[in-house]
């Protein structure tokens, strides 16, 4: 879908603006030992008391030179690094690992099937083997279960779907029964719960549960008391009895605290995806193939950190309020890091994936990291994040996925969905976009009597930002020649009275703009104006592009494809706060309504 892409936004990092601010510690101090490395990507990370097991797709370790035999598993003492000798040879790539009783469960391409158990001290293969009908991204291990999830439809010829749980040590699956509509990509378990992320949209066949949720760890039940709704895929996912941290991709990346409720209680915002997080003491550990933290929660939908940046190459780390500390390793690659994990009792970080250098010195695809120097806050963000209070971050207040069942569910959380009023036979169409669905817009007929179709919500005022700052957009469809003087995708509001903000494309070259009008209370006589942020390129060519309206203090800009390329100054008091419908596709149903003509897809409205 078109907010869920990764790594699409290499091609514009460059352009975060920020002040370059040099990392607030030594970094060399930050590596321990002298690690083995690997000739391909480490995927996956566990530990057993002081040894480190690594899974992954590499086929040789290497030490001090040496190339030595380890195929897609190795394992290694924490505290000297020393390559040890357990060598099961994993016969393909390793994709997730877990330990429980002294037997390390791995999944991927292992041993001719999905997931095995091998016995921690002498490598050999236990009884514990599972063949699987797709593909296993991740393991937890809690009591007597373990739990897997991926993109999967029947294991051992029983179905499941994406979810399954084993009874440990037997090894027989479980009368588990939780289940996703798509891809699982992790999962953790704390308390009675099993949260589970990826980029799916149900569990369990309730709608709206999407990307991240709660079950039971005995049952499979879903959690109703457990809903974050958030509007990214989720890479990563660490949990404790009070907060859930999430490593996500979408607008860039972004790791997300929430409460045991799902509220959010803060979010630090990256310029790349987000696709690993761990815990250690009183911070938390991210990774991920972002080159730059943002400022503050304000960047593009791939990335462009809008308010400046402060340069965290592929690790940083955070206190437990969410904001950036001066630990900065500096990893180097595109992809980055894609796992880690924590080993308390040494006060390390494990990272592994496609990196070579880390603080300038040769680690190959895997370092172990601690922190040394005083937790020090970067001084950049402290105006942005006071330090007695949580980030503040925008609200994700309406969002709309068009889910394959043709539900208008708002998939927020906040109770607005939207319903279809149509004229001259304009019903709703969905067509597929991704793994999903788009809806479609009738397209102009050149009659007086054309179909008509507009997707309203009941009005309320929690979809009023006042003066506050508001995102907004969609993924949009749009061909050559499907453009007019003025089509409406997204609006609150009207220009005449209580003040509006709309996203539209505009003319014949069929360029996006955004505009906003105040309510007419604020005391500037430029507050009352209409005002535009018109892009300078199009959207009117047949293919999908992300939209986006931000206003954030003075400045409205308009964003296509996570890059700003239209912008304009607001006045500080333009208030819009009206009792108007939020509308998708027009103004209305008359012949002036300014009809969408297009597809739409993934719309969404964030305010604060």
């Amino acid at each position: 879908m078109g907010l869920r892409k990764t790594l699409a936004a290499l091609a514009t990092l460059a352009l975060c603006g920020s002040p370059v601010v040099a990392a607030a510690s030594s970094p060399l101090s930050e590596l321990v030992g002298q690690s083995p490395g690997f000739d391909a990507s480490v995927q996956a990370v566990a530990s057993l008391g002081t040894t480190v097991y690594v899974g992954g797709a590499f086929t040789v370790a290497i030490v001090a030179g040496r190339r030595i035999a380890r195929r897609g598993l190795a394992a290694f003492d924490a505290r000297t690094g020393a390559l040890l000798p357990w060598n099961p040879d994993a016969g393909g790539s390793v994709r997730a690992l877990a330990i429980a009783e002294k037997t390390v469960y791995a999944a991927g391409d292992v041993d001719g099937v999905g997931l095995v158990g091998i016995d921690a001290g002498s490598g050999t293969v236990r009884g514990f083997r599972h063949g699987f009908s797709g593909d296993v991204n991740t393991l937890a291990v809690a009591g007597d279960r373990l739990y897997a999830g991926g993109r999967f439809t029947a294991v051992d010829g029983q179905a499941r779907n994406n979810l399954v749980a084993f009874s440990l040590p037997s090894g027989t699956v479980a009368p588990w029964r939780a289940r996703t509509d798509d891809t699982v990509n992790a999962l953790a378990v704390a308390g009675n719960r099993v949260y589970v992320g990826g980029n799916f949209h149900k569990t369990n066949g309730v709608s709206t549960t999407m990307r991240l949720t709660a079950v039971d760890r005995v049952t499979g039940a879903l959690d109703p008391s457990f809903r974050p709704n958030p509007t990214m895929v989720v890479h990563g996912i660490a949990a404790d009895s009070g907060t859930v941290y999430a490593a996500q991709g979408g607008r860039g990346g972004r790791v997300t605290a929430y409460g045991p409720g799902g509220a959010t209680r803060w979010v630090r915002v990256f310029d790349g995806d987000a696709q690993a997080v761990t815990v250690l003491g009183d911070d938390v550990y991210v990774g991920g193939h972002f080159d730059h933290a943002c400022t503050t929660p304000n960047n593009g939908l791939h990335g462009v950190c809008i308010d400046g940046s402060v340069p965290r190459v592929k690790l940083a780390a955070l206190d437990r309020q969410g904001r950036l500390t001066g630990w900065a390793p500096q990893a180097n690659g595109i992809v980055g890091v894609r796992t880690m994990t924590a080993i308390p009792s040494l006060g390390q970080v494990s990272a592994g994936g496609d990196f070579t250098t880390i603080a300038g010195r040769i680690r190959k695809r895997y370092a172990s990291l601690v922190r040394v120097e005083s937790r020090q806050v970067s001084p950049i963000l402290e105006d942005a994040v006071p330090p007695t209070t949580p980030p503040t971050t925008p609200s994700l207040v309406a969002s709309y996925a068009f889910e394959p069942d043709g539900t208008l569910a708002d998939s927020s959380g906040h109770g607005h969905p939207l319903s279809a009023r149509a004229r001259y036979g304009g019903l709703p169409r969905l067509v597929a976009h991704g793994t999903g669905q788009a809806m479609l817009f009738p397209q102009a007929c050149g009659q007086s009597r054309c179909p008509r179709l507009v997707l309203q919500t009941p009005s309320s005022p929690e979809l009023n930002p006042g003066t506050l700052p508001i995102r907004f957009g969609a993924t949009v469809w749009l061909a050559p020649g499907q453009t007019s003087d003025g089509q409406n995708i997204l609006q609150k509001g009207y220009s005449e009275s209580g003040g509006q903000y709309k996203l539209q494309v505009d003319k014949l070259p069929g360029h996006p703009s955004c505009t906003m009008v105040s309510d007419g209370t604020g005391s500037s006589q430029e507050s009352r104006r209409i005002h535009f942020a018109k892009s300078e390129v199009t959207i009117a060519d047949g293919a999908w592009h992300a939209v986006e309206c931000v206003r954030s203090g003075t400045a409205l800009s308009v964003l296509v494809d996570g890059v700003v390329h239209g912008r304009t100054v607001l006045p500080a008091d333009l208030t819009v706060d009206n009792t108007a419908p939020l509308t998708l596709g027009g103004k209305g149903l008359g012949p002036d309504s300014d009809p969408f003509q297009g597809a739409l897809d993934d719309a969404w409205i964030s305010i604060g």
